[in-house]
């Protein structure tokens, strides 16, 4: 059982191979699996991403500390 099951997304998981088609399962806000689920496994929420990409595992970073480069340029090369 997942609490959410994510079927048919093409996953680009950032280790430079190419994307492959896969099930993502997810538990308690964690990704269980990455890989094929069977047809029959039961999930509170499930989601067709047929045609669409999905990158599990990647962390949004998203900052504005690049404004310290330009505050102070003796940090740029």
């Amino acid at each position: 059982m997942f609490d959410l099951l994510i079927r048919g997304a093409r996953v680009i998981d950032g280790t430079g191979r190419p994307r492959f088609s896969s099930d993502i399962g997810i538990n308690k806000g964690r990704i269980d699996t990455v890989g094929a689920v069977p047809a029959d496994t039961p999930s509170s929420r499930t989601i067709d991403a047929t045609g669409l990409i999905a990158s599990p595992g990647f962390i949004d970073i998203h900052t504005h500390a690049d404004i310290a480069l330009m505050a102070r340029p003796a940090h740029l090369p």
